[in-house]
């Protein structure tokens, strides 16, 4: 059998039939596979060759809502529940592949295929000009991304305590709700700890007992610069900056101990100087980094609550297209630790919001585009529970204008809750993941549930009142309008510029 050609009876049961057996082939086969891992709507894929990757017919396959690229690492945006069933898919094929031969591949030489290559080198340049703090936030994203499914979930559940617990019902159940949504948040650092040294070069587990030091009831005894340390001080960041350097420390280890004593030495020189480091040092200055990282999340809402949501409304669509929003999750996880809610999400979701109501815009302004309506019908019930791609990659981007006009009502939207919270009625969530709608079950804030989600709902509907009225006002030229209204239409792919 042809490489890249899997049997039919390989393809995964559930989503899409044969979804991983259809991108194998465009993606240069399983050999031209580095590394495949997802998050809650990407498969994230590394290629050893970016040439053997056919893009065209990648962006047009049935499933695939949008590519993002980014030298030899690509971004294919499948949606929710669906990557979860590819992505391991796809890893079995790249594991049980041989190596890449770029010889074997034979490629047609054509327009299409010079400019896929020309893109190719852009990007690999692109890549090779990317400044090391972006790639280090690339790489912390991927320590937190494993992690939010357990975050929704236990979110969703300590929704539900607190529900039963403000309406004093089933107060024997209420307990037992809490235990189930606390249990995993108090051991947070742990699994930060392992996913940290899994992601920078050092043994999982000695990362999770390393940062793990951060969560011992036993810290309370042990004395930091003068103050006596917390369980759990420093949060996600304290486990984070433990495990990075325990990885240092073990890479250190494997390339000065023999191999005769490595299994001796390096986990216990590992697990001694991370840990005295982590406990003299790390936990108290991330205490306070996470200290102040609260302080200025208040003051700013509290100051200029209005102007700050309307900026981070508004800059937040641009952050998700490029993938680069997951780099917000330790100040998102940190803000919750300290808090219990994270008030930057609730302004953040606006986006979405702003998103939606382009969206309904363009709907009603090409009535006669039968291919570009039926994509925002299929698209619309997932961007109201907050997952954006299908619009974005589907509509808003390659239409060029909506976009903009997109950004602009999550800027009203996040202004509008900014401006509650600057006035006292801050609106938070107890866990990361969702927006839109399905953030309702995680909204907590500094008045009542009822008022809570109040606030968060009318700032929804200005985003989805703005995104209208900007985009159906400014968001397609009437040449667009001409065109996208025709009978013999252009493709949608071919209006980015307009």
């Amino acid at each position: 059998m042809a490489l890249g050609a899997p049997d039919a009876s390989c393809a995964p049961d559930d989503g899409p039939p044969g979804t991983a057996g259809l991108l194998l082939p465009l993606l240069g086969g399983a050999g031209n596979l580095a590394s495949v891992t997802n998050c809650m709507t990407r498969l994230r894929v590394t290629v050893l060759d970016p040439q053997a990757v056919r893009r065209d017919e990648l962006r047009a396959l049935p499933g695939v809502l949008g590519v993002v690229e980014d030298g030899t690492a690509l971004q294919i945006v499948l949606g929710p529940g669906v990557v979860a069933k590819v992505a391991p898919e796809l890893a079995r094929y790249a594991e049980t592949a041989g190596p890449f031969d770029p010889a074997e591949r034979v490629e047609p030489v054509t327009a299409a295929a010079l400019a896929d290559r020309g893109a190719a080198l852009r990007a690999a340049r692109k890549a090779r000009n990317a400044t090391p703090a972006k790639e280090l936030l690339r790489r912390i994203a991927q320590v937190f991304v494993p992690l939010i499914p357990a975050l929704i979930g236990c979110g969703i559940v300590a929704g539900l305590a607190g529900l039963l617990a403000n309406l004093h019902r089933l107060p024997s159940l209420a307990p037992a709700l809490t235990a189930c949504a606390s249990g995993f948040m108090s051991l947070i650092a742990v699994f930060v700890g392992y996913n940290t040294a899994k992601e920078f070069g050092g043994t999982p587990v000695l990362g999770g007992a390393v940062a793990a030091v951060t969560v011992f009831p036993g810290v309370e005894r042990v004395t930091a610069f003068g103050e006596r340390l917390a369980p759990g001080q420093g949060g996600v960041l304290g486990a984070l900056a433990a495990a990075l350097l325990a990885a240092r420390v073990e890479r250190w280890c494997r390339r000065r101990v023999p191999e005769a004593l490595d299994v001796l030495v390096t986990p216990a020189v590992t697990v001694l100087v991370a840990g005295l480091v982590t406990l003299y040092g790390l936990m108290y200055a991330a205490g306070r980094v996470a200290t102040a990282i609260g302080h200025f999340a208040d003051r700013l809402l509290a100051n200029g609550g209005a102007a700050a949501g309307f900026v981070l409304g508004g800059l937040f669509l641009p952050l998700v297209m490029l993938g680069l929003h997951q780099a917000l999750i330790p100040i998102h996880a940190t803000l919750i630790q300290e808090q219990g809610y994270t008030v930057l999400l609730p302004i953040l979701a606006m986006a979405g919001a702003g998103q939606v109501g382009a969206a309904l815009a363009v709907y009603a302004r090409l009535p006669r585009n039968g291919p570009v309506r039926r994509t925002i019908r299929s698209a619309l019930p997932a961007a109201l529970l907050g997952i954006g791609e299908p619009l974005i990659y589907g509509v808003s981007l390659p239409l060029g204008r909506p976009f903009v006009t997109a950004c602009v009502g999550g800027a009203f939207g996040g202004g509008f809750v900014g401006l509650l919270a600057q006035l006292g009625d801050k609106v938070g969530s107890t866990a990361i993941g969702p927006s839109g709608w399905a953030l309702f079950p995680l909204l907590k804030g500094s008045r009542g549930l009822g008022t809570t989600a109040a606030v968060y709902g009318a700032g929804l509907l200005a985003g989805y009142a703005a995104g209208f009225v900007v985009t159906y006002a400014f968001g397609l030229s009437r040449r667009s309008l001409a065109e996208l209204n025709a009978e013999d239409r252009p493709s949608i792919a071919g209006r980015g510029g307009d």
